[in-house]
């Protein structure tokens, strides 16, 4: 898989994928993160890339044209299943999106800032548009870092057990239940019993029951869906 991400800031793009996990996936090759700093795409002398509002009001506005170069540009070397913008008003992130993105190939995702971008860019450009939740950030790169990172550890053998995915939160519509480790004992607090029987038939009815449990008591509104 590739993602390319387009930004005006790509220094806040590095660390989160120079570390753990997303660093690990680069490293073996099952990922590529491509960051392009719209300004190496802009015919302005000034290197500006954004400009005031037609009709007045307040904040500048991502321009359309070193958007236009950045991803016409990328768009002449491969094909790209979805061109995204993330945006507050977009499709809230879920895991089930997360889900199905893991299994494309190639993704430009745009990252917003300022007041957002020309509409033209979103009416021409874009084919998804993406929120990870009802508040405003200063710019769209963390969005864009919490997007790959949730598709990622997908990718078939990013995670080192790949079962480990399947049973995270939202998976199958329920919160994941609650995990001990050792001690089986710690200041007078137990580990339920069913987690040491060994009989893992029970641990499994265990852990479905209190996932349910848990989501009905926490989230009760992914229980209708």
């Amino acid at each position: 898989m590739r993602i390319d991400i387009i930004t005006v800031l790509p220094e806040l793009l590095r660390s989160p994928f120079e570390a753990s996990i997303l660093k690990r996936a680069i490293d073996k090759g099952l990922v590529e993160v491509h960051v392009h700093n719209l300004r190496d795409y802009t015919t302005n002398k000034q290197k500006s890339v954004d400009d005031y509002q037609f009709g007045g009001g307040a904040g500048m506005v991502m321009s359309i044209q070193p958007i236009d170069d950045c991803i016409s540009k990328l768009k002449s070397e491969r094909n790209y299943d979805e061109v995204i913008y993330m945006s507050p008003d977009g499709e809230t992130l879920n895991q089930k999106m997360a889900n199905s993105m893991s299994m494309l190939n190639n993704i430009i995702i745009l990252c917003g800032h300022y007041k957002g971008v020309d509409q033209r860019v979103r009416d021409h450009f874009i084919t998804k548009e993406i929120s990870i939740g009802d508040y405003v950030l200063s710019g769209g790169e963390l969005g864009a870092a919490v997007l790959s990172d949730a598709i990622i550890r997908l990718i078939p053998g990013v995670l080192s057990n790949e079962t480990s995915a399947l049973t995270d939160s939202f998976q199958d519509n329920l919160l994941s239940g609650p995990i001990y480790t050792r001690p089986a004992e710690y200041k007078g607090w137990k580990v339920p019993a069913v987690l040491l029987s060994g009989n893992f038939a029970e641990i499994d009815k265990w852990r479905e029951h209190q996932a349910y449990e848990h989501t009905k008591n926490r989230r009760p509104d992914l229980l209708n869906e």
